[in-house]
């Protein structure tokens, strides 16, 4: 028998307009979606695509919120398996995230593990969230000879916040405090504006980063211009 193919599915953002066409086409041909799962009942990226995947298999991915590389892997090593049993059956998957799936995506270790197993797989771009949170604040992300800097912010970010360059801090949600209080004491908090959800219910935009007093959630980014 033939054996499947994994797909890389990036998903956009949230808003469900955003979704491209070659994703949309990927969907419909699948014989099975694997769909990240985090624990907390929520199932973002399955949302955004629930009009198109209704009443294909699901194959449930758990990825935990933890930093213990070890934990990690085994998650991944674990999917990757549940995958790749599939493939030997000679279906198609296609495993959805959120925005691109080469931008901070817990797929891709999922993707790596899959192609050194010697399976086919390939990515299918989405529309990057901070392409959207600008979108929204309808400004640029860079002109002319500026520089993009992509930050995770829930990491510890302070050896970024000195480079000469605009500046993109994602999944900022429990680190807002510690980085408004950063940016403020490089004078550079009135030129910082945030978006929180986007395309999202829920959604929030705060254009002057500045006003924000009261806390946000893990799909959070900030946007800071030189």
């Amino acid at each position: 028998m033939e054996k499947g193919k994994l797909y890389g599915v990036g998903v956009g953002p949230g808003d469900p307009e955003l979704l491209t066409k070659k994703a949309e086409r990927v969907l419909r041909e699948a014989d099975v979606v694997a769909v990240p799962d985090k624990g907390a009942g929520e199932k973002t990226a399955l949302n955004i695509v629930a009009d198109i995947v209704g009443g294909k298999e699901l194959l449930y991915c758990p990825t935990p919120m933890v930093r213990d590389r070890a934990v990690l892997d085994g998650c991944y090593e674990k999917i990757a398996d549940d995958i790749c049993a599939l493939l030997d059956a000679g279906k198609v998957v296609a495993f959805i995230t959120l925005g691109d799936p080469t931008v901070y995506s817990t797929y891709i270790y999922v993707h790596k593990k899959v192609l050194a197993r010697g399976y086919a797989a390939e990515l299918v771009p989405g529309v990057p969230s901070f392409c959207a949170v600008a979108a929204r604040l309808n400004t640029s992300l860079c002109e002319g000879a500026e520089r993009l800097l992509i930050v995770p912010a829930s990491h510890d970010a302070a050896d970024c916040l000195d480079i000469k360059a605009n500046k993109v801090f994602m999944k900022a949600g429990k680190a807002i405090g510690e980085l408004q209080a950063q940016l403020a004491e490089r004078g550079m908090l009135e030129h910082a504006s945030l978006v929180a959800n986007c395309g999202m219910e829920g959604e929030l935009v705060c254009p002057h980063f500045a006003d924000m007093t009261d806390g946000t959630g893990y799909f959070s980014i900030v946007l800071v211009k030189e």
